[in-house]
């Protein structure tokens, strides 16, 4: 079912609560230092300014666990946007909640922002407490979602308040659901799945959706270990997830049934120690001496993973090919993102460890969609329904 957008309703003179994802690094000095997460708000924050409305702008950052810790303040936060929107008045509460915000959300004249202190420092907002969801909906008569990464929780700020506003999606959320929702129910076909990360339990959920939808389901990473273990391979010391060696031989059946081509690499990059610097040598995967352990995918497998990937219409990946913190180790995930940036059809990755990868290596320009949003990706791609968007008016 459709949900309704920012654009289904008319915000102009209304005081609006924007819940966006501002869970930003900070320095030493205690300033932003990487503001993606601000300019990815941007497009629906300027939608509501040129519309007349009056925004109010809530986020987390960090763990602060229910208590007001200062390293953990959105006034830094404050500070960037004032930086990003020279031309806009902006205020900051030192609460979510409480007179001081109430006042300074009654003062908002249309175009104007007002930025919320942190909602964890509360603790009715990772316990969706009804009466903290509904202080917080009285400071607004509209709610907009857009933090895609925290959609997969049920917390106040991101389902709760939805009980008492009229509630809809910004247009980064928009776009995550209609780009994934749309590979996920109507992929262009060849259909590709890349699966990576360490263990299979956290993609039980994902692998066996993505069976019933794609045409080649490729894994790699450290689940790769638990598969070859199911086939019978030694392993030597690699990661292995040892509850999972039945749900692997299951799921390779499973894929045979349904006529998915599972790719599994076929040669490993194995080292001696698991540090940046062991030194390492490349077999076949089914010839891992004991003591060893893989840590890349190795170069055959590249080959063969790209072949796979650049023939696709639809790709989306989510997990890394090896420990691509270490540079020896990080050439297969290197491959993945390459062969991605080369395929012409829908690219899609699913945020986590894969989209600080694609960015690192500076592919990030050349993919469709880069979800913002690891947990709640991973969720969506599992087919569960993200209590975030289920709180929203259908259209």
């Amino acid at each position: 079912m459709a949900k309704k957008t920012v654009t289904d309703v008319a915000v102009q003179g209304k005081r609006v609560l924007v819940r966006v994802d501002y869970n930003v690094p900070l320095n030493e000095k205690g300033e932003v230092s990487d503001d993606k997460r601000i300019v990815a708000s941007m497009p629906t924050v300027k939608y509501l300014i040129e519309n007349g409305a009056r925004i109010i702008l809530c986020s987390h950052l960090g763990r602060p666990k229910g208590e007001r810790k200062i390293e953990f303040s959105m006034k830094p936060v404050a500070d960037r946007l004032a930086a990003l929107l020279p031309d806009v008045k902006i205020t900051f509460a030192s609460d979510c909640i409480g007179e001081e915000a109430k006042e300074k959300a009654a003062a908002l004249q249309d175009g104007e922002i007002l930025l919320l202190e942190n909602l964890r420092f509360h603790k009715g907002e990772e316990k969706n407490d009804p009466a903290f969801a509904k202080e917080l909906a009285s400071l607004a008569e509209i709610y907009v979602s857009d933090a895609f990464g925290t959609v997969h929780r049920a917390h106040a700020s991101t389902a709760g308040v939805a009980a008492y506003l009229p509630a809809v999606s910004g247009f980064l959320i928009g776009k995550e659901l209609d780009i994934m929702g749309e590979a996920l129910e109507n992929p262009q076909r060849p259909f590709v799945a890349i699966l990576g990360g360490a263990k299979v339990a956290d993609k039980i959920g994902v692998i066996k959706n993505l069976l019933k939808k794609c045409d080649t389901l490729i894994v790699g990473g450290g689940m790769a270990y638990t598969f070859f273990k199911a086939m019978g391979y030694e392993i030597g010391d690699s990661l292995l997830d040892a509850e999972s060696i039945d749900l692997a031989k299951e799921l390779m059946a499973e894929a045979k049934e349904r006529g998915v081509k599972l790719l599994l690499p076929i040669d490993t990059v194995v080292a001696e120690t698991f540090a940046a610097d062991a030194p390492h040598k490349t077999v076949k995967s089914s010839e891992i001496p004991a003591n060893w352990q893989g840590l890349d995918i190795g170069e055959e497998t590249r080959a063969l993973f790209a072949e796979a990937i650049r023939k696709a219409k639809t790709v989306i990946w989510n997990g890394p090919m090896g420990v691509f913190e270490f540079p020896a180790f990080a050439k297969g995930t290197a491959a993945v993102a390459e062969a991605c940036a080369e395929c012409e059809g829908t690219t899609i990755i699913g945020g986590g460890d894969s989209a600080s990868a694609v960015k690192k290596l500076g592919y990030a320009a050349k993919m469709t969609h880069i979800s913002t949003g690891g947990g709640a990706s991973l969720e969506f791609l599992e087919g569960k329904v993200l209590p975030g968007v289920a709180a929203l008016n259908n259209k």
